[in-house]
C-alpha cells in the first residue's frame, strides 16, 4: 500500500497542472491561473491572477485564428475566493449562455481594493480613490501576452473592455500599450486624461457612459473622449440620458458594439 500511495502521489504530482498551463473547452469558460510579476518586476515577488477563459465551441488550435477579449469587471466582482462572480457582467455573462460567442475571452479578477468593504456606502470620490487605479497595467498585458502565445490567437485583433473600476483598467491599459489593441470599449470609466490622451489617440475607442451616473460622474468619461479628440484620436461616445452608473447592460446586450470591434484590426482604420 505504501508504494501504491507513492505512486498515485507521483502520477498526481505530473498531472497536475501548472500554474501557466491552459485548460480548455471549447463553448466553455474555464478557470486557470497565471504567476505574474508585481508591476511588471520579477524582483518585486509573484501574485497569482485568477481568471476565466472562454473559447468558442468551433476553436481548434491551429488553421483560423481567432479574436481575443480581455474584459476587466468592476469592484464589485472583486474575491478572493469566488471566481464566478466575474461572469455577473458583461461578456463573461454572455459567453456563458453563447458558445459561440465570436471572441476568446479572458476575464481576470481581482481581490477586494485595500480598504475597500463590500456593502458600505462610498461616496464617488472614495469609489473613484479605491478603484481608479486598481487594474494595473503591467500585470494585465502579462496575461494578455500568456493567452496570446499559448493559444491561436490573431495577434492584429486583441481587444479591451471593462466596466466602471474596469473602464479606468481600460483607459489605463490601452494609454499604456497602445500598440498592443486593436480597439477598445471602456464604460463609465475615467483616467488622466491629458497624460494618456496621446497615446490613446492611436486606438479606436467607443466609450459609454450613463447621463445620472452617481458613481463615476459623466464628466469623467466626458474629460476623457474630448482630451483623445482633441489628440487627434478616433473616439465615438455614447452617452444614455436616462442611465445611472449601470451602463453596461444596455452596451452589453447590444451586437453593434462586437461587430464594431471585430472590423477593426491592429492599426487600422474604421470601416
Amino acid at each position: 500500500m505504501k508504494f501504491l500511495s507513492i505512486a498515485l502521489l507521483l502520477g498526481a504530482m505530473l498531472v497536475a497542472p501548472s500554474s501557466d498551463s491552459i485548460h480548455l473547452e471549447p463553448g466553455k469558460q474555464l478557470p486557470q491561473s497565471l504567476k505574474i510579476h508585481v508591476d511588471g518586476k520579477p524582483a518585486a515577488g509573484d501574485i497569482t491572477m485568477r481568471y476565466l477563459l472562454f473559447a468558442p465551441k468551433d476553436y481548434k488550435p491551429d488553421g483560423k485564428k481567432w479574436p481575443m477579449m480581455l474584459f476587466l469587471h468592476g469592484i464589485g466582482e472583486c474575491s478572493n475566493e469566488d471566481l464566478s462572480r466575474v461572469k455577473i457582467h458583461g461578456p463573461a455573462h454572455l459567453a456563458d449562455s453563447r458558445a459561440d460567442f465570436p471572441f476568446v475571452v479572458v476575464t481576470p479578477q481581482l481581490p477586494p481594493p485595500p480598504g475597500y468593504k463590500e456593502g458600505v456606502a462610498y461616496t464617488s470620490e472614495q469609489i473613484i480613490a479605491l478603484a481608479g487605479k486598481a487594474w494595473k497595467a503591467e500585470e494585465l498585458i502579462q496575461l494578455v501576452d500568456h493567452v496570446a502565445a499559448k493559444m491561436n490567437i490573431d495577434p492584429e485583433r486583441i481587444y479591451v473592455t471593462g466596466l466602471s473600476m474596469g473602464g479606468y483598467g481600460t483607459w489605463r491599459l490601452v494609454a499604456a500599450h497602445p500598440e498592443r489593441f486593436a480597439a477598445a470599449v471602456p464604460i463609465c470609466g475615467g483616467g488622466e486624461p491629458e497624460k494618456m490622451a496621446p497615446a490613446l489617440s492611436r486606438v479606436p475607442i467607443w466609450a459609454f457612459h450613463g447621463a445620472k451616473d452617481p458613481v463615476v460622474p459623466l464628466a469623467a468619461g466626458q474629460a476623457m473622449v474630448d482630451a483623445v479628440k482633441r489628440a487627434g484620436g478616433e473616439v465615438r461616445f455614447t452617452v444614455y440620458p436616462e442611465a445611472a452608473h449601470n451602463s453596461w447592460k444596455e452596451t452589453y446586450d447590444n451586437q453593434a458594439v462586437y461587430d464594431w470591434l471585430l472590423a477593426h484590426r491592429l492599426h487600422s482604420k474604421s470601416p
